[in-house]
């Protein structure tokens, strides 16, 4: 006879939780229905003209058409993009502030950076991947090296003999190469530059043997033949480059190391919209004149869950971490 007043207590305290945990949900809902309710604000961690700038500034006019609402980019260059990111990480976490960030803002920076202003995994909330690209090996044509395996042979042969440019200490373009010394066990010089240009320059003029260059950056002078390609850091080959091998499986299996950028909230930002950025995100981003945009120019389409994302940005610190603190690498 006691059980069915105990059972109506037992139904009723679960009504009233399922109508409290509702009632908690709600405003996250029906902030997602409204969202964007104003301007929203993509901020670039670099200068204009870049390549993040660029991929900013279209993903940003098909969103302010999905969205009706104006979309900006907003530039705050400064300190290899963590300036941008720490603006972000500190925001409005409405959902009408995030950061295009990349792989020195939101992977490498914390492993340079013992003082950095904001923590790369949990000062954030990732939304989704966006692009991503591998690095090149290249050559200049009078280094006599073919293939990769020759390059890895004079380089032990005479320690510190081959230099290798970089866009400055500390980018991924450097501890991609750092990276490459630890996995062949092969002793190259790194020169740094101020930016890709002007390890380009002398790359192309013979002042330097290798580049570890961003696709989009190299290029026209490999097209050209004015640079020599040796390898790719993906683990498949690039569309593109269909005849150039990776380091994978030119003799260092696991080898990878991409070129990425992808969205951020700031923390604290409601599930619900982060759920609404990242599927009207991966929308634009699955657009045929989206997709032939970037994909010539060489970049991976990404496109992810949030939580798939929020995987991969806690592998790649982790990564970065490691190459960071094996080769004793310093920013500039």
């Amino acid at each position: 006879m006691n059980r069915i007043p105990l059972t109506s207590r037992a139904l009723g305290a679960f009504g009233l939780a399922a109508f409290l945990a509702l009632v908690a949900l709600t405003p996250s809902i029906a902030s997602a229905q409204a969202y964007p309710s104003k301007v929203v604000r993509i901020v670039v961690p670099f200068p204009p003209g870049g390549s993040t700038d660029l991929l900013a500034r279209k993903l940003g006019e098909k969103l302010a058409v999905t969205w009706k609402q104006t979309v900006i980019v907003d530039n705050r260059a400064g300190a290899g993009g963590t300036v941008g990111a720490d603006h972000v990480s500190k925001a409005e976490p409405d959902g009408h502030t995030l950061l295009m960030g990349v792989t020195g803002s939101n992977g490498i920076a914390g492993a340079l950076y013992p003082n950095l202003p904001y923590d790369m995994v949990k000062g954030f909330t990732p939304v989704t991947a966006v692009v991503s690209a591998p690095l090149m090996i290249v050559k200049n044509p009078a280094l006599p090296a073919k293939n990769l395996q020759e390059l890895v042979a004079a380089a032990r042969a005479k320690p510190a003999s081959i230099t290798y440019g970089s866009a400055g200490s500390g980018t991924s373009m450097h501890l991609t190469g750092e990276m490459f010394k630890i996995a062949t066990k092969a002793s190259f010089l790194h020169i740094p530059y101020r930016g890709s240009a002007g390890a380009l320059t002398d790359l192309m003029g013979g002042q330097i043997d290798l580049m570890f260059g961003d696709i989009l950056v190299v290029m026209p002078q490999v097209q050209s033949g004015k640079l020599i390609p040796l390898a790719v850091t993906s683990k498949e080959r690039h569309p593109l480059f269909p005849n150039v091998p990776t380091v994978a499986e030119s003799g260092y299996p696991g080898f990878e190391a991409l070129s990425w950028q992808g969205l951020f909230a700031p923390p604290g930002t409601p599930a619900a919209i982060v759920e609404k950025i990242n599927k009207d995100v991966n929308t634009a981003l699955a657009s045929p004149d989206i997709q032939e945009y970037f994909v010539s120019r060489g970049f991976k389409l990404g496109g992810s869950s949030a939580a798939e994302y929020k995987a991969f940005i806690e592998s790649e610190t982790k990564k970065w971490a490691a190459i960071v603190k094996a080769s004793g690498a310093k920013p500039d």
